[in-house]
């Protein structure tokens, strides 16, 4: 069993952002076609496509700054540290008087980013875990959700 507590910042959300929406097809095809305008510019000379494809480049990450920033201020849930213990079972996420449970078999998969570990429960919803604030649990998480998730499902580097 693993436990801790976590407060999530405006700059989890945002990695989290960023890692789900670059590893969707329309965030590969969004910055495909941006790259590919800036190299038609170079090409063909004609600046315009600079930037358009700046702007095809840089709109989605200031879109997702702005909204992981939103979402920090106006959410409750943000405001206060979130509980987790991890266990055989699942995972348990408590906050005040609040809790819920999550087993281990509805768990979607589990990926790592340079700043985080995150374990999505839906298609679209994670449990975002900071390395920051693990500390010395951080091993002991990477194991738990190693140990209880088929291994196609865990892409987590450490």
């Amino acid at each position: 069993m693993v436990s801790f507590k976590v407060k999530i910042e405006a700059g989890d959300l945002y990695d989290y952002m960023l890692m789900h929406s670059y590893n969707s097809p329309a965030g590969i095809v969004g910055s495909s076609f941006g790259a590919i305008l800036i190299l038609f510019a170079f090409a063909t000379r004609q600046w315009l496509f600079i930037v358009l494809g700046l702007v095809m480049l840089l709109y989605l990450p200031w879109t997702l700054f702005l909204r992981s920033r939103t979402q920090i201020l106006n959410n409750p849930s943000f405001q206060e540290p979130l509980q987790y213990t991890l266990d055989e079972e699942g995972l348990t996420v408590a906050q005040g008087e609040a809790q819920e449970k999550m087993a281990w078999e509805n768990m979607h998969k589990a990926v790592s980013t340079g700043k985080s570990i995150i374990l999505y429960t839906s298609p679209v919803n994670a449990t975002i875990f900071p390395k920051r604030q693990l500390g010395d649990q951080k091993a002991a998480l990477i194991e738990i959700i190693s140990t209880h998730m088929p291994p196609k499902k865990v892409k987590i580097r450490s």
